[in-house]
């Protein structure tokens, strides 16, 4: 099913080990989240030249369906119930900040001229849950592998620092911890960084954090659906649904899917958690598994992010993350602070 062959073997391996270090790392060192350890290490390994050729093949695949494979099994960490911990206000605070992220920054890519695949890459991250958004919208996108790793990594620059800002912020503030703790799970990106910056206010803060982020997370599957419909229907109409300033023209390789399978997956997983059908002793190994799997999805990516052409990039891409990073965290605050 996951297309293995002997020239995939050695890469998947690489990345499996560092993943598996990483977890490790955050076992011991919790404030350190494993797997923005595990894309730094990538990253850095590729700018220091020490991916060999034999790797790449793996890398790539580990990059794709690795990934794909652990947004899967994130579903089984998700279940319904966990969601009614939110009050009703607290719910519509979330919608809103999840909207007005995704458009906001849809907007603002057009207008700094950032291409729209990219720009949808990081609508979706940065509105939903970090790199495991990019990964389900990426087919739907119709990304090159280059402009998912760029997502990733402006997802791991924000999101890293809004580990640091958020704590900071809401002691400033003096926000009580369970409006510390929605705010950190509604506006911070990746779900180890949601964790890190609400643990630091408290263990409240951290519980509630959690159950608003894992509601955005649920948020993906419909999020990437309405996405593939609109543009299958611009695509019926002639459009090219996709293309963008400085996209390439005439790349598109046929109509978008509309849900992916491993989105589709992900819903199926999240519904048999949720239905009590998944046995209490195969939980505990679900979370480890899960996160070996994003961990070495995460080191594969790190390694498709070249430092240079970031730069190179200029500060478009960038100004769009700290915008859409600046919209999520100004909406959440303010629509929590209002039904305070």
């Amino acid at each position: 099913m996951l297309g293995l062959d002997r020239a995939v073997v050695p890469g998947l391996a690489a990345a499996l080990l560092v993943g598996a270090a990483c977890l490790g790392l955050t076992a011991l060192v919790p404030v350190l989240p494993g797997l923005l350890v595990a894309i730094v290490l990538g990253a850095i390994a590729r700018s220091a030249g020490l991916v060999p050729a034999v790797l790449e093949p793996g890398l790539a695949w580990t990059a794709r369906r690795v990934l794909r494979a652990g947004v899967v099994l994130l579903g089984l960490q998700l279940s319904v119930r966990d969601l009614l911990g939110l009050g009703a206000g607290e719910a519509v605070v979330l919608l809103a900040t999840v909207s007005a992220t995704f458009a906001a920054t849809l907007w603002l890519g057009r207008v700094l001229g950032v291409g729209r695949r990219l720009t949808l890459l990081v609508a979706t991250g940065f509105s939903i849950c970090g790199a495991a958004a990019v990964a389900a919208m990426s087919p739907v996108a119709e990304a090159e592998e280059d402009e998912v790793a760029t997502a990733v990594a402006l997802v791991t620059v924000y999101g890293s620092l809004a580990i640091l800002v958020v704590p900071l912020a809401a002691g400033a503030l003096g926000l009580p911890d369970r409006t510390a703790g929605l705010w950190a799970g509604m506006s911070v990106h990746e779900v180890a960084q949601v964790v890190a910056a609400a643990g630091t206010v408290s263990a409240a803060a951290l519980s509630v954090a959690v159950v608003a982020k894992l509601a955005r997370v649920v948020l993906l599957a419909p999020l990437v659906a309405g996405v593939g419909l609109v543009r299958r229907r611009a695509g019926a109409r002639g459009g090219d649904g996709g293309g963008a300033a400085g996209d390439a023209p005439g790349r598109r390789r046929g109509a978008a899917p509309l849900v992916p399978l491993f989105v589709v997956g992900f819903v199926v997983a999240v519904a048999v958690r949720s239905a009590g059908l998944v046995p209490e002793v195969v939980l505990p190994a679900v979370k480890p598994v899960t996160t070996l799997l994003l961990g070495a999805a995460m080191t594969a990516l790190g390694t498709q992010i070249h430092l240079g052409r970031l730069v190179r990039t200029g500060g478009r891409p960038l100004a769009l993350g700290a915008v859409a990073t600046v919209v999520a965290m100004a909406v959440s605050l303010a629509g929590l602070l209002a039904i305070g």
